[in-house]
């Protein structure tokens, strides 16, 4: 079972219609007791950073605990920039801490901020949750903010600048685009996520 975790930054919707269509069972926990029993954990969300604040320490306990057992994790959007110590634009809030860096606004000298539509993937290296993934792969963004590019790096974009678009650390995993609105390619990336929770639970 698959927890979509609901901190109300954004409809699920979408992101629960592409789990199912891969043949993913998903719960949406509504606290943090009920997230326990999830054999991988998927943080969505999307607007501003302040909203993962309702992620309280009894959440991030949860999900800390989680991952230290193994679980996969998978931030997507908002999600991912959680994943990271915090961000430029609520520096109050701190992020999950799991991957090391600021989060930060695009620049916006060259380009149109915030960042929607369709972009490309240059991949940086192999990885879990990018398998089956072509470099220059076309996805769909939709954001302001970009997590930093470091050594967790897979795959980087550029809008005005490169940022990191997909990062992995052992079974901790973020896309900074929306996998669920990205066709085939977001189809592909949601399959290796729940291909490697399977793989933990048998």
């Amino acid at each position: 079972m698959i927890a979509l975790i609901d901190y109300k930054a954004g409809n699920l919707t979408s992101v629960k219609k592409a789990l199912a269509a891969i043949g993913a069972e998903v719960v949406v926990p509504g606290t943090p007791a009920e997230l326990r029993g999830a054999a991988g954990v998927i943080v969505p969300g999307v607007g501003h950073f302040a909203a993962t604040r309702a992620l309280d320490t009894y959440w991030v306990d949860v999900i800390r605990t989680l991952v230290t057992e193994g679980r996969p994790l998978l931030g997507i959007c908002l999600g991912m920039q959680w994943l990271f110590d915090g961000s430029e634009e609520d520096p109050a809030v701190p992020g999950l801490g799991l991957l090391t860096g600021q989060c930060y606004r695009l620049a916006s000298r060259h380009v149109k901020v915030p960042h929607v539509g369709w972009n490309s993937l240059d991949r940086q290296r192999e990885s879990v949750i990018a398998a089956g993934v072509a470099d220059g792969a076309q996805v769909y963004f939709t954001h302001s903010y970009v997590a930093p590019i470091t050594a967790d790096t897979v795959a980087s974009t550029e809008h005005g600048e490169p940022f990191a678009s997909i990062v992995e650390r052992g079974h901790v995993w973020g896309a900074q685009f929306h996998p669920e609105k990205s066709g085939d390619v977001g189809l592909q990336i949601l399959r290796n996520f729940l291909r490697t929770v399977q793989e933990r639970t048998t």
